[in-house]
């Protein structure tokens, strides 16, 4: 039998869903589980993109331009003017799902074997992208203790090398919650600037930042715009993770001409989707309150409940709708394994993102889970009995 390749040997796990089989296991058992694992919103998409879907009135679900709608991307420019963003229609790309975009903007902006810097804790499935792609991740480290901040440019710059080509922040952090300020962002410009670098921001959840803390994208530094790519996604602005639209978004024509040679590769993004993200753009003022008023309470029932549970630490996220949380274990990972596979409370049990899955160093997060408070406040206040029952009799306690 002929061998897999050597680049699918080294694809990681998702730290994310790599405890599904023992989920499923759980279900069938009959365990209902409150999973917090995951950015997936209950949250109501908006009744303007299912009344689009519903309302298509085609004889025929045809490719559109590869590059993505003509209708959806001058819509696209109209939703960043709102923010002082001011883009032309070329300077945006249409992709299936934020995936492809973090994908396509590797693979244009750096060769094989070229090195990008990442503040860790980061999104686990960075490394996935850049482990297909053949480019090295260099890590530089934020800290629980220093409330997950941005390191200091010159930090940064002590990781440069000749094969550095860019930095890849994401704001706000997936899966810290922190808000990097506008003040951090211009110092990472100046570095940018002097060492000709590449900046990469995964911005989608622009809109979820809380406590009269406001979004500065990196689209708004001046004097690099031919250095800025954007990550953008409706999946949890408009919970509409199903629809796989994203977006990459450049002023940079050479970076964008290069992406649509891939997209050309891959036909083009879902019609139906881009319907429906396209309506989205149109949802009420209403209905963006409305999720952020119900974050901010999700947010702060969660973080007061986990400062309680003797022995857990939780910061208060600034942004995004996740928190780094440390437990009071040798190995969250084993517990979080034991939790769904050995322990229920009322039938009841949880799940949650290991956090060294976070980490590109070695032997970081082992104490510490990633929690999406993503489910309703009722559900939430359950998952916490339930973390903290199983905390009181879980054998690697320390």
């Amino acid at each position: 039998m002929p061998s897999i390749s050597r680049r699918s040997s080294e694809m990681p796990l998702s730290p994310i869903r790599k405890l599904v089989p023992l989920a499923d296991a759980a279900e069938e058992r009959g365990v209902k589980i409150y999973h917090l694992n995951i950015g997936q919103p209950d949250i109501p998409t908006p009744q303007v993109a299912i009344d689009a879907i519903k309302n298509i009135d085609r004889k025929v679900l045809e490719y559109t331009n590869s590059a993505g709608t003509l209708e959806y991307r001058q819509k696209l420019v109209e939703y960043y003017n709102r923010f002082g963003i001011n883009l032309n229609k070329e300077d945006i790309l249409v992709t299936t799902g934020g995936s492809e975009a973090f994908n396509f903007a590797f693979l244009c902006c750096f060769s094989y074997g070229e090195e990008v810097i990442i503040p860790e804790p980061f999104y686990a499935n960075y490394s996935s992208f850049a482990n297909a792609v053949g480019i090295k991740i260099k890590p530089i480290s934020s800290s629980f203790e220093d409330d997950f901040s941005l390191p200091s440019a010159k930090e940064f710059e002590k990781l440069i090398t000749p094969n550095t080509k860019g930095i890849f922040i994401c704001n706000p952090n997936n899966p810290t919650g922190y808000l990097y300020t506008e003040e951090e962002l211009n110092d990472l410009k100046d570095l940018v600037k002097k060492h000709d670098l590449f900046l990469l921001s995964d911005e989608v959840y622009r809109e979820f930042c809380y406590d009269d803390n406001k979004h500065f994208s990196a689209l708004s530094l001046k004097g690099i715009e031919d250095n800025v790519v954007i990550i953008d996604s409706v999946s949890k602005r408009y919970s509409e993770c199903g629809l796989r639209i994203g977006a990459l978004i450049s002023r940079n024509n050479q970076v964008i001409n290069a992406a649509v040679k891939f997209a050309q590769a891959r036909l083009s993004p879902p019609l139906i989707g881009q319907i429906a993200a396209c309506a989205s753009i149109d949802a009420t003022p209403a209905y963006a309150e409305s999720v952020y008023n119900e974050y901010i309470q999700r947010r702060n029932m969660l973080v007061e409940g986990l400062n309680k549970i003797p022995g857990v630490k939780s910061l208060l996220p600034k942004g995004a709708f996740y928190t780094m949380v440390k437990l009071p274990v040798k190995d969250a990972e084993d517990f979080c394994s034991w939790i769904l596979s050995d322990f229920e409370y009322e039938g009841q049990t949880v799940m949650m993102a290991p956090g060294s899955g976070f980490y590109n160093s070695p032997n970081r997060g082992h104490d510490e889970v990633r929690i999406a408070y993503v489910l309703n406040i009722e559900d939430l206040k359950k998952a916490l009995v339930v973390l903290e029952k199983a905390l009181a009799i879980y054998p690697g306690r320390i």
